[in-house]
């Protein structure tokens, strides 16, 4: 079985979020791992779906995964920091992108 990771990294107000976030899950899947991208999620989700909401999934999303990955400026965004806190309380691997 594959280890699952989760991009973490900073979303909102980041114009250039999707290409950062897929350019990591395709070199993660190169690498082997079996990558969830809550980058790509979200962008199904209803324009009036909340922060919070968002936070809410992702989390579920988080807790499915073996391991975090956390992207460049990570430490900037309010929500990654969450993730990363949880994910640090849960024992997972963390990575962090060079």
């Amino acid at each position: 079985m594959k280890t699952k990771v989760y991009l973490s990294g900073p979303i909102t107000n980041q114009p250039d979020h999707m290409k950062r976030f897929n350019e990591a899950q395709n070199a993660l899947e190169k690498e082997g791992y079996s990558v969830i991208n809550p980058s790509l999620i979200a962008s199904c989700l209803p324009e009036d779906t909340e922060y919070e909401e968002y936070m809410k999934l992702d989390m579920a999303l988080l807790e499915m995964c073996d391991e975090i990955y956390m992207l460049k400026g990570w430490q900037k965004s309010c929500g990654a920091n969450r993730e990363y806190g949880y994910a640090l309380a849960k024992g997972m691997v963390v990575i962090c992108q060079q």
